[in-house]
């Protein structure tokens, strides 16, 4: 193997033309390398908030007793969590399709719990916030902050597995 020489600037044995046969990364990989590192980002922010529901749970169940639709939403959302990390570590396309599943499942159990309780209507027909607990207020935070998250999660997903190549069969 021919050493390269400093002062040439260039291997000796070239005459540099030979730029077009040299590999050149496809821009998809570098794109599914940038989603699994939003995806992780977005997955640990996820975790800190599914591991404030779970707080937010324990409080609540002291006062009111446990409700059926927040535990299984944090329940899912643990879940989802574990298998979007395994799909994102193993680029396996079929994991990412069940953590978004199971994201959007884990936002129909949120929704449906607002709405069960009515605390969306309760806030928004409050004039002053003086009625409103701060427990109230915390759970708002939390599902909103949740649900946007969910959303950004299935966005960076949807972008991770269209660029993800196929698997190839012969």
């Amino acid at each position: 193997m021919l050493q390269r020489k400093a002062a040439a600037g260039r291997p000796t044995g070239t005459d540099g033309y030979d730029y077009s046969y040299r590999m050149v990364v496809d821009s998809r990989y570098t794109k599914v390398a940038k989603g699994k590192a939003r995806l992780k980002a977005l997955l640990i922010v996820q975790g800190v908030l599914q591991a404030i529901g779970s707080l937010l749970v324990l409080l609540a169940s002291q006062e009111r007793g446990f409700e059926n639709l927040v535990v299984v939403s944090v329940s899912i959302g643990f879940i989802s969590l574990l298998i979007g990390e395994l799909g994102r570590r193993r680029s396996q396309a079929n994991l990412l399709r069940l953590y978004l599943s199971l994201l959007a499942i884990a936002i129909a159990f949120t929704a449906a719990h607002v709405v069960r309780s009515d605390l969306f209507f309760k806030v928004t027909k409050a004039k002053d916030f003086s009625s409103i607990t701060s427990y109230e207020l915390g759970e708002i935070f939390y599902i909103l902050l949740g649900i946007f998250l969910h959303i950004l999660a299935i966005i960076t997903t949807a972008l991770l597995l269209q660029n993800m190549s196929p698997k190839r069969t012969a």
